[in-house]
């Protein structure tokens, strides 16, 4: 019998693990991220990831959450574009948060750090002012809807929610679903194949 390939939006990844070094270059820092497999998006920061960081506004922000963090590189990026804010990287994936901790450590950044758990309550109760989001398309709509519903129910009011999504898995699709759940959403960046929305908790 096979056994099923698992997914990276899962608390059980691959046993074996052999790590790489991938580098990307926001503004004028060169950071360093230690990937493998059984995480989303191993070889290189994506695309998706890359458009979310350029529309994500972190002024003002004192909480900072990044749901589903991967190994960790868009909480790690707005630390360090925030420094007086405190980033918290939420994944579901053991692995992936044990990487977004080497990450934390390797890339120097005292105001983040990583947790393991399934979405909005690890981070133990606490509020944000802004939540970031690269949401598992593939775990399916009802696990991204929930994770959506926590993030609202999170963000403190004022707050701030971006998600980016491929156009061609439904982006607009989730961007009318997060309009029923926030009320006012707003597309602030689009290319590549991608979307990112911003939503207020208002």
């Amino acid at each position: 019998m096979n056994r099923p390939t698992p997914h990276y939006f899962s608390p059980l990844p691959p046993a074996q693990v052999r790590s790489r070094l991938i580098r990307w270059v926001d503004g004028d820092r060169e950071f360093g991220f230690r990937t493998a497999a059984g995480v989303f998006s191993r070889g290189s920061v994506d695309r998706g990831t890359r458009l979310l960081l350029r529309a994500v506004d972190a002024t003002g922000a004192r909480d900072v959450l990044d749901l589903g963090c991967g190994y960790g590189v868009v909480g790690i990026v707005l630390a360090h574009r925030a420094p007086a804010a405190h980033v918290t990287l939420v994944d579901v994936n053991p692995r992936a948060v044990a990487l977004a901790a080497e990450n934390i450590h390797l890339n120097e950044t005292p105001n983040a750090d990583a947790v393991c758990g399934d979405g909005c309550g690890a981070a133990g109760g606490r509020t944000f002012d802004l939540v970031a989001m690269n949401p598992p398309i593939r775990a399916g709509r009802a696990t991204v809807l929930r994770l959506l519903r926590e993030a609202h129910h999170c963000l403190r009011p004022g707050g701030r929610l971006y998600l980016v999504a491929r156009t061609s898995q439904g982006a607009q699709t989730l961007g009318r679903l997060m309009g029923d759940i926030f009320g006012r959403v707003v597309e602030v960046e689009r290319g590549g194949g991608f979307r990112v929305y911003e939503a207020r908790h208002v």
